[in-house]
């Protein structure tokens, strides 16, 4: 019993340090895209913005620094809340949410994290093909804002 007692306030600590480390990670991996998007939809369509659904992992780095950025105080940050209602996808260890990836091509297929804009009636303006978005950790902050303004730029109807 006394051992018993004695690994569980070693091992305290570190249940404890993991909740908070668990509430700053980006994706919310028991969402569920499907369910989420149509409100996203609406209120994008309310707000005049499209939709930048992001998919992306809590495991992989260049997606928590993307993360970062969109929510951050920077430049990437203040385009992204002028143009876009934000929806992220928990895709795993490429096992999640896979079916829901589909429905907008293969925009995981090169690496995470990637995007995809789509209007208010859920047409594609556009998707990430390339990987363009992989090397995020690279790319910095001005390197993620350029990528976002191009795509800001395209044209798409409403």
């Amino acid at each position: 019993m006394k051992k018993l007692l004695w690994s569980l306030l070693l091992c305290a600590p570190m249940l404890f340090a993991r909740a908070p480390l668990a509430a700053d990670l980006p994706y919310d991996e028991a969402a569920q895209p499907a369910a989420d998007l149509p409100l996203a939809l609406e209120k994008a369509r309310i707000s005049g913005k499209r939709v930048l659904i992001v998919f992306g992992a809590n495991w992989c780095p260049d997606c928590r620094v993307l993360d970062h950025e969109l929510h951050g105080a920077g430049d990437v940050a203040k385009l992204i809340d002028e143009r876009y209602v934000v929806m992220k996808v928990d895709v795993g260890h490429f096992d999640k949410n896979l079916a829901f990836a589909h429905l907008y091509g293969d925009p995981i297929g090169k690496g995470i994290p990637s995007v995809v804009v789509v209007t208010p009636k859920d047409e594609i303006v556009y998707e990430t093909r390339a990987g363009e978005l992989a090397d995020a950790r690279q790319m910095g902050n001005q390197g993620i804002y350029k990528f976002f303004q191009g795509v800001a730029d395209k044209p798409g109807g409403y």
